[in-house]
């Protein structure tokens, strides 16, 4: 009568261990994935704020804004100028806007990359990184956005730099790392996303909540 063989306890325990060194592996690698993207959404953000400062210091002028861009870079397509007062005018992503054309600017001046173009540069998880004063009107002063939702409701009323599409563990990681950690409150703020890369940014700002499935914009006030 033939006996049937099973796996020794020495056998199972080694394809146990080995099932163990695999998943270590594939969560260990999931999280440097993440924190890559991490950094590099920091990385975005202090980016443009380098470039746009140094846009000031050479020209005088804010990118977007600037008056004379239309006689700086004349040669056909001719750079869009502002008006000079000194606002980023329109939402993030509104087109033919000083909101897009300080894309146009910085890439013409040679900080960003890229020869010209209002278009939006994406972050490293495919969302829009964009630039709004207030909330994005012409009037002035501009309402704010992205309110503490304490009893004085303060609110962003200056430049801010918006990244979108952020997954909830690299929002609040970015919001630490930079700030406080708290979506409602400091100089880093965050709405929680209904949509990919949403047109406009609300009044009131959100928690974090990590779920697995939310996405915020973040914004960043300059």
């Amino acid at each position: 009568m033939k006996r049937n063989q099973g796996f020794t306890l020495v056998e199972i325990a080694i394809v146990l261990v080995i099932i163990g060194l695999l998943l270590g592996g594939i969560l260990k690698g999931q999280e440097m994935i993440t924190q890559a993207k991490i950094k590099n959404v920091i990385a975005d953000m202090s980016g443009v704020s380098a470039a746009m400062y140094g846009y000031q210091d050479r020209y005088r002028a804010l990118p977007g804004d600037d008056k004379n861009a239309g006689t700086r870079w004349s040669t056909a397509p001719a750079a869009t100028a502002g008006d000079g007062d000194g606002v980023v005018l329109g939402k993030w992503t509104e087109a033919a806007k000083e909101s897009v054309y300080f894309w146009d600017h910085l890439r013409r001046a040679g900080f960003i990359s890229g020869s010209s173009g209002t278009d939006n540069p994406f972050n490293a998880v495919s969302g829009k990184i964009g630039v709004q004063t207030g909330d994005g009107t012409s009037t002035a002063p501009n309402p704010g956005i992205l309110s503490d939702g304490a009893a004085t409701a303060t609110k962003f009323t200056a430049l801010v730099l918006c990244s979108a599409n952020l997954p909830d563990k690299i929002a609040g990681s970015v919001d630490s790392q930079m700030d406080d950690g708290l979506g409602k409150s400091g100089n880093v703020r965050a709405m929680k996303q209904t949509s990919p890369n949403p047109t406009d940014v609300a009044a009131s700002a959100d928690v974090y909540t990590e779920d697995g499935t939310s996405i915020f914009l973040v914004c960043r006030q300059m």
